[in-house]
């Protein structure tokens, strides 16, 4: 058990890091030359206009990351307190910690220019630590949490800044900047963390009652219902509809696909729920990486039938098998909603950017794939581009998704032996998966098992 000594100065350490931030703040960080009152052209007041009209978008996803998130981990049953709470604190850090990192990649005159972009840039990011934590939920410390956020959202941001002003790949809604590195970089830090052989079983807490499933579809509900809106934020042009239409198509086959093959391949032919509040999700992720491209709605509605099967299967049979063979403990099993569905959408990427050409995209081929700009989806010759045709660029697609994974892998594995070998204390197997330990918990709730 923890001293109180030791959490007081966890919690200490917790508010250096934000007094930290306030300072970087203070010294970095400005308002955007359109969030200040000066008079303003004609061209300004349009893009604050722009700005502003985001705002509806910006709230859908603080929706998704604030109670979305939260509500889809409290399906342990003693530890809905810290979901939902972890998830709040964790995401309030990230954002700011998010303008910082990203911010200094864009500097411009030494300075970070905020706004409301930066903003959604930021809550976008957030969800990062939230995919990593759902799979180390409910055996970690605050500390640790802390300390995984910081080296991650660091490694995510210049990765994120590698594959989309570098390798110039297309991600509108992040499957492969956002949704693959935190599934794999959460899945590494697990595996560093993994309980020993004798202590492989499956924790007492570790599952979930009626009432607590109830409250992660919620957390399901929320996520579906706002999904188009995380994933269309940041397109442009006709392709923000596009990524709306095809995302809600995604999600809704892979909804129905979901169910039908959960009761196939479940005890009884019954519906298990596990599958229902997070597969039926796997079809927003894996058209996020396409979902602005001109995938028509049989292209939607087939990715989403392959993600929602991945998934199902995923966590009816590759989970166990990984907690079993490699002692890797998945809570939350993102695995199977962020990581597989995450490759399938950088699968489809290559696929459709194969056949880009500029008589399809139009003018939109230079806010889709920039670096085609001036083909025809043969010719190498381009003007202001980077002298990619459509295979080339089919290639940075991939050639993105594998670098995703090298730097997920191996800045999770780091981290998690920083979290393993170094002075941070580590939860004793009965201490996972309960709130007790840093809530006051109602004492009839202490007294249930």
């Amino acid at each position: 058990m923890h001293s109180p000594a030791a959490k007081v100065s966890g919690y200490v350490v917790l508010m250096t890091v934000q007094i930290i931030f306030l300072v970087l703040f203070w010294l970095f960080v400005r308002y955007e030359k359109t969030a200040l009152p000066r008079a303003i052209d004609a061209e300004d007041a349009g893009s604050a206009k722009e700005h502003v009209s985001k705002y509806p978008q910006f709230q859908d996803i603080q929706v998704m990351i604030f109670i979305g998130f939260g509500f889809l981990m409290t399906f342990l049953r003693k530890y809905g307190y810290s979901a939902t709470g972890f998830t709040l604190f964790m995401a309030a850090l990230v954002v700011q910690w998010s303008v910082l990192m990203k911010g200094f990649l864009h500097m411009e005159g030494g300075k970070i220019s905020l706004s409301l972009e930066n903003i959604i840039d930021a809550d976008i990011a957030a969800a990062v630590p939230l995919i990593s934590m759902g799979a180390l939920l409910g055996r970690t410390t605050p500390i640790q949490l802390l300390c995984m956020s910081i080296f991650e959202v660091a490694l995510f941001a210049a990765n994120e800044y590698l594959a989309l002003n570098v390798f110039s790949i297309c991600d509108c809604g992040g499957s492969i900047t956002v949704h693959a590195f935190g599934a794999y970089f959460g899945l590494a830090v697990a595996l560093m963390l993994r309980p020993s052989s004798d202590q492989n079983e499956t924790g007492k807490l570790e599952g979930a009652s009626y009432t607590s499933d109830i409250f992660a579809m919620i957390g399901t509900t929320f996520l579906w219902v706002y999904w188009p809106s995380f994933n269309s934020v940041l397109a442009e042009g006709a392709g923000g509809e596009r990524a709306i239409l095809n995302t809600f198509l995604s999600l809704a086959a892979a909804t129905v696909t979901s169910f039908v093959v959960s009761a196939l391949v479940s005890h009884e032919n019954k519906l298990d729920m596990v599958h229902v509040q997070n597969s039926t999700l796997a079809g927003g992720v894996a058209v996020g990486t396409v979902c602005n491209l001109l995938l028509g709605a049989h292209g939607a509605i087939l990715i989403g039938i392959i993600a929602g099967t991945v998934s199902v299967l995923g966590y009816r049979y590759l989970t166990p098998w990984l907690t079993a063979n490699l002692r890797l403990h998945d809570t939350c099993g993102v695995h199977n909603l962020h990581g597989m569905p995450a490759l399938i959408s950088a699968i489809a990427s290559a696929i459709y950017a194969s056949m880009a050409t500029v008589g399809e995209y139009q003018s939109e081929l230079q806010n889709i794939f920039p670096a085609m700009v001036g083909t025809n989806g043969t010719e190498t010759k381009i003007m202001g581009g980077l002298g990619r045709n459509a295979s080339s660029q089919a290639g940075y697609q991939l050639f993105g998704i594998a670098v995703t994974l090298v730097i997920a892998i191996g800045g999770g594995i780091l981290t998690g032996a920083v979290l393993k070998y170094t002075n941070f204390r580590n939860l004793k197997k009965d201490e996972h998966h309960q709130d007790e330990h840093y809530w006051e918990v109602p004492a009839v709730e202490n007294k249930e098992e």
